[in-house]
């Protein structure tokens, strides 16, 4: 649905470029998180995908159409949330919906009353966008971005500023608009949490680079962590290296070919008096964290 191939970009050649051969792919129907810190690039790759900022390297292509080449043929297959929604203030919502979807040539009144249903404006979308609380704004944006109908929904920190309860049906309007629609969804945003509940892959830019892409759980197939208590760390790590593993930080890494069973009876048979062991299940913060250091940094996305 959304292939971003070889991309660079730089605005000041006197500085390392804000995006340096960047690629990446979401399948139809996939939801996947954009991560990074401020300045890893995050906002210029969006904007070269919607065609807003013309990259010095590379395309991007959408549900098959260069948006380079064929920008019409492919942004009309896109809806998007992209940094501060503005609307007509002394409007009501209904009356921003019709003028903003006008603009790609309109769609019909059954389908704008569906939208709203499906965003939960119903009762408010007659008042004026005045009166709009920040999470309603945030419904009429979405809303607006799917109209007319797109294949791939693209949402630049969709739940910035809202409160907890309004992150939490923010999510659930995604879900279920997924399921619904079959929707294919790229995610920028801050809030690993929320990344991590809703998205099914990410990709981490650092620097205008990408240091990883592939699923929220786990960095590496090939290896598994371990967290391990005994009651002599020193020779612990000591066995532990014996056996192929590593330590990093506190967790014991090493090939997922090796059975836990047999990982403790070696340990045993070492003589490590081994009080705890358990699998590690990765969280996005701990891949965030450690892809991050891995690439040379590791500041907060």
């Amino acid at each position: 649905m959304l292939s971003v191939s070889h991309l660079r970009k730089s605005f000041d050649r006197s500085k390392p470029p804000a995006l340096s051969d960047l690629s990446f792919e979401v399948e139809p129907g996939k939801i996947c998180g954009l991560l990074g810190h401020n300045g890893a690039g995050k906002s210029t790759a969006l904007g070269i995908i919607l065609g807003m900022v013309y990259p010095d390297r590379g395309e991007v292509t959408i549900a098959g159409h260069a948006v380079q080449g064929e920008r019409e043929k492919a942004i009309s297959n896109v809806g998007a949330i992209f940094e501060t929604p503005a609307f007509y203030e002394y409007l009501s919502g209904w009356h921003n919906l019709k003028i903003l979807s006008s603009y790609s040539g309109g769609v019909s009144r059954k389908l704008m009353e569906e939208t709203v249903e499906w965003v939960g404006l119903t009762d408010r979308v007659r008042d004026r966008v005045s009166t709009y609380s920040h999470g309603m704004r945030q419904r009429l944006a979405l809303a607006q971005a799917l109209l007319p109908r797109p294949q791939i929904l693209i949402l630049d920190e969709p739940t910035d500023g809202l409160d907890p309860e309004g992150i939490v049906e923010f999510r659930q309007q995604v879900l279920e608009l997924r399921e619904r629609l079959g929707l294919t969804v790229l995610l920028s945003s801050h809030l690993l949490a929320e990344v991590e509940q809703v998205c099914d892959e990410v990709v981490i830019l650092q620097g205008g680079e990408k240091v990883y892409e592939g699923q929220v759980r786990s960095v590496s197939d090939d290896e598994v962590r371990y967290e391990i208590e005994a009651g002599d760390h020193a020779a612990l790590v000591r066995a532990w290296g014996s056996l192929g593993g590593r330590l990093e930080g506190e967790d014991f890494v090493i090939a997922s070919d090796r059975s836990p069973s047999d990982l403790i009876e070696a340990l045993v048979s070492a003589e490590v008096r081994v009080e705890r062991f358990g699998k590690k299940e990765d969280s996005l913060e701990a891949l965030y964290l450690r892809v991050s250091k891995e690439g040379g940094g590791g500041d907060a996305p």
